[in-house]
């Protein structure tokens, strides 16, 4: 029962301006620039994923991914699936 409504909370979350701005806040000043840069072609932050030693922003466009690491460095075809 716990799971399903942290589920909900979490789908909630999804697309609200709000959260949108507080990931913002969240990413590096390098990830900032460099996520800057890809929403001219489409993408839309979607979700950050913090690691021991770094964050990953992960940016959405037409249901393709990309990611961005701590010091800015853009992958536009990363290796890794994005649950729906």
């Amino acid at each position: 029962m716990q799971a399903i409504s942290e589920r909900e909370a979490l789908l909630e979350r999804r697309g609200n301006p709000q959260v949108t701005s507080e990931l913002w806040d969240q990413l590096t000043l390098a990830q900032k620039f460099a996520a800057s840069s890809l929403t001219q072609f489409g993408y839309d932050l979607a979700f950050i994923r913090n690691g021991q030693t770094d964050s990953l922003a992960v940016l959405m466009c037409e249901g393709k991914a990309a990611t961005i690491t701590g010091d800015g460095e853009i992958n536009t075809a990363p290796q890794i699936h994005i649950r729906q």
